[in-house]
């Protein structure tokens, strides 16, 4: 029996392409959605273990030169001697040696949470730019799933509405 040439609707065609974008992207979509829960904690310690770095510097370094070394809200607790005590570690004024305790993911979430925040100068940022592509893809692609005729489709744009409200409304919280 012979194939008879028929064309392929173009909402089908884009459920093909959806379905299989999808399986292909279902890693990375894994990864970005794990990534985000943990920024939502990026303020706190959890999931964080103490790391403390030693580091040779001048001698005689004033608070203010220190501040920049010991980052993230450096402030000068007390002065002992010759050690300056700040919130996340200390500094020996003759030695020149300091103490940063820095509060670091775990390896691989770091990894994780440096994929999620790539920029333009990181080269991670092709692979978030085609991940936010395909994102988009996927929100339009979503519309084509179903003739706008069947019940599926009519209920599909009430959720659709629903989720942009809620958008809404959360943006001016």
């Amino acid at each position: 029996m012979a194939k008879r040439n028929v064309k392929t609707p173009f909402s089908f065609q884009v459920r093909i392409i959806h379905r299989y974008l999808g399986y292909f992207l279902s890693g990375i979509m894994f990864v970005y959605a794990l990534s985000g829960i943990i920024l939502i904690f990026r303020d706190t310690d959890f999931l964080k273990t103490e790391v403390v770095i030693e580091k040779r510097l001048d001698f005689d370094l004033t608070a203010n030169q220190l501040k920049p070394i010991f980052k993230k809200g450096a402030k000068l607790i007390k002065k002992e001697g010759d050690v300056l005590f700040f919130n996340n570690g200390n500094y020996n004024e003759k030695t020149g040696i300091a103490l940063i305790k820095k509060q670091e993911l775990p390896f691989i979430l770091d990894k994780m949470e440096k994929l999620h925040k790539a920029n333009t100068n990181s080269p991670l940022y092709f692979l978030n730019i085609f991940f936010g592509a395909s994102l988009l893809f996927f929100v339009l692609s979503a519309f084509w799933m179903y003739t706008p005729k069947m019940p599926v489709f009519k209920k599909g744009m009430y959720f659709a509405v629903g989720g942009i409200v809620l958008t809404i409304i959360l943006l001016f919280i």
